[in-house]
């Protein structure tokens, strides 16, 4: 079992079956298990996408300024780490959202000490935001987040169960990873997360399990050291 955990979930994962939004079945699906591992004294932070709500390079590619649309993405993962924290808390959970763009009515700003020090008492940390700046993705941000706490494993939750050598839904005859490492993640331009973030967990040997959502209670599994997924390492 692993002690400290950082989840990367898209919202895409978020909206479950649904085209967009919030789906509340996903959620506490999510949910469910993190409040599992929390009662077997886990310490759990989690960075949440916007891809249910709006993605940047969407706004980009109908003319917007990239800059600005990304930065609406950041907005869109608020929004999602808010309904995290309310569904985590009605679970008797702690929780503190911490976003990289300070907006204070709502969420802390980003400082990794009073992050550490949540983690060590007992809450639930959720990062919004990414980095906080424009071009660089929420992979790039779980890296970074996952780096900077100190995190045993980052844990990709993905909507497939694993890396392929090519996708699995247009190809029927695509293998799976059971483990690969990072320059290799790169030499074949695997889709698993943006270069930038597989090349920070490299500098900084942060292994990365990526396993599938669907899976009943891959999330368990995977933070408990159960093979499941691949391990990028």
């Amino acid at each position: 079992m692993y002690k400290r955990i950082l989840l990367k979930i898209s919202g895409e994962a978020l909206s479950g079956d649904d085209v967009s939004g919030l789906n509340p079945a996903m959620i506490e699906k999510v949910v469910s298990q993190l409040v599992t591992l929390h009662k077997k004294g886990m310490e759990i932070a989690v960075v949440v996408g916007g891809g249910n709500f709006w993605r940047g390079r969407t706004g980009q590619g109908k003319g917007m300024d990239r800059i600005t649309a990304d930065y609406m993405g950041m907005l869109a993962t608020i929004m999602n780490a808010l309904a995290l924290q309310d569904a985590i808390e009605k679970n008797g959970i702690p929780t503190r959202v911490q976003t990289a763009i300070t907006i204070n009515k709502i969420a802390e700003p980003f400082i990794i000490r009073r992050a550490l020090k949540h983690l060590e008492t007992g809450r639930i940390v959720i990062f919004a935001c990414g980095t906080g700046n424009p071009y660089f993705s929420t992979d790039s941000g779980a890296a970074l987040r996952a780096t900077e706490i100190k995190a045993d494993v980052l844990l990709m939750a993905k909507n497939i169960d694993g890396v392929y050598c090519s996708d699995p839904k247009t190809n029927k005859k695509a293998v799976k990873f059971d483990q690969i490492s990072y320059m290799d993640v790169v030499k074949k331009g695997l889709n698993v997360m943006d270069f930038t973030a597989v090349t920070m967990c490299l500098e900084n040997q942060m292994p990365i399990i990526a396993f599938g959502l669907d899976v009943e209670n891959s999330l368990i599994k995977a933070a408990m050291g159960e093979k499941i997924g691949t391990l990028i390492k």
